[in-house]
């Protein structure tokens, strides 16, 4: 996470500019341009005063980018510095996620364009609404009331956390290539909310106490101090989706940043529960299944299902409807548990063993018979026999 944080370190720096300009076009276009200079301060306040002067310096460059450069090939420029921003939060999101399959660019390029128009004009909103709600001749003479003064002052402390920890949350359930359930967002959010805001508070006071150093750095003082906040900021903010990813999937935590792995047995194992529980659902249909939910009903890691599924797939065993459920893909009784058990077992072709090479006679012999007595012992059952015999057998308490 730590090197993730230093990639958008820089990525952010070189992209700030131009976000920035493409946010402030929109906005200016709605007339909400105003609102983007509070919303910079608010972001680099743990910068102290170096924070409101590197925000309107940057919020300078912006209006001269907005109002001297927007030409056709600048706003395509600028867009595309934005989406290439977008596309490495979304990587990196993605990692923490164990997510192996981006965005098409198809949906990279109208989903993120739709946050780049709609979020800046949601944030600019929503403070706007807040600022005017607060102005208003009821609230200001709701608040010279004892307790509703002190909850009012209570909620207005309160709103910039709130907002914080949506935008949070919104991102953990947005930007990753998978499904995020709101719950573990939420916390996600929650945790990096409080993090952040706390972490801020810690980086002010340090910025005061090494002030000194501008002696040494001179004018690349406030980049360093800028470089230093945007690394924590980041770093949070993968934080916050890591305990998301493991809320919503505690079954990775023994394993932590190892890549999980299964033996042979457990890949059989895992491909015979796969098959039953997609037939069982193809029999008697219900809500379908992805491999998300397969993973999650079979309690194991999703790193674990997605080969064998994959080996299932490429064997002609399963395969996917148009929306993204997994379906036997031809009659069950012409699906045998041998056929299942060798899909599984060279899923992975043994890049050691070259077509030419030839197994020891007696090596080979053994093998034979093992795959006989295998034969012998299944006795020609299909994935119906398993369906109906599952049937007949009472669930285990979970």
């Amino acid at each position: 996470l730590s090197l993730r944080a230093m990639s958008l370190v820089y990525t952010t720096m070189l992209a700030i500019v131009p976000l920035l300009a493409f946010a402030f076009s929109v906005l200016k276009g709605l007339g909400f341009h105003r609102d983007l200079e509070p919303i910079l301060q608010g972001f680099l306040a743990p910068l102290g005063p170096r924070g409101a002067e590197l925000s309107t310096q940057v919020v300078g460059f912006v209006d001269n980018v907005s109002g001297t450069a927007l030409a056709s090939l600048a706003i395509a420029i600028l867009l595309f510095t934005a989406l290439s921003m977008a596309q490495k939060v979304e990587s990196s999101f993605n990692f923490v996620w164990r997510v192996d399959r981006p965005r098409s660019f198809a949906r990279r390029f109208s989903e993120y364009l739709s946050f780049l128009l709609v979020g800046p004009l949601l944030m600019s909103v929503a403070m706007g609404f807040t600022a005017t709600l607060a102005s208003t001749t009821a609230m200001t003479r709701l608040r010279e009331i004892g307790f509703i003064g002190n909850v009012f002052e209570a909620v207005s402390w309160l709103t910039p956390y709130v907002l914080i920890i949506g935008s949070f949350s919104f991102l953990y359930v947005f930007v990753p290539n998978t499904r995020v359930r709101l719950v573990p967002a939420l916390i996600g959010g929650v945790f990096a909310g409080v993090l952040w805001a706390g972490g801020g508070s810690l980086f002010t006071s340090f910025v005061v106490s090494v002030s000194r150093a501008e002696a040494i750095y001179a004018g690349f003082g406030i980049v360093i101090v800028a470089m230093g906040w945007l690394y924590l900021s980041w770093l949070i903010l993968l934080l916050g989706a890591q305990l998301a990813f493991y809320v919503q999937h505690p079954e990775y935590l023994p394993l932590g940043q190892r890549a999980p792995s299964a033996s042979n047995a457990t890949r059989e194992r895992l491909a015979l529960s796969a098959m039953l529980l997609v037939a069982r659902d193809f029999e008697e249909p219900g809500h379908g299944w992805r491999i998300e939910s397969l993973a999650s009903r079979i309690r194991v890691p999703r790193h674990l299902l997605d080969p064998v599924v994959a080996a299932l797939m490429a064997a002609g065993l399963l395969t996917r409807t148009s929306e993204n459920r997994l379906i036997p893909a031809r009659d069950l009784r012409r699906i045998h548990v041998t056929d299942v058990l060798a899909a599984v077992r060279s899923g992975e072709p043994d890049s050691h063993h070259q077509p030419g090479d030839e197994w020891n006679p007696t090596v080979a012999s053994v093998v034979g018979e093992v795959e006989r007595a295998i034969r012998d012992a299944l006795g020609g059952r299909t994935l119906a026999d398993l369906v109906d015999a599952d049937a007949r057998t009472p669930e285990a308490p979970s």
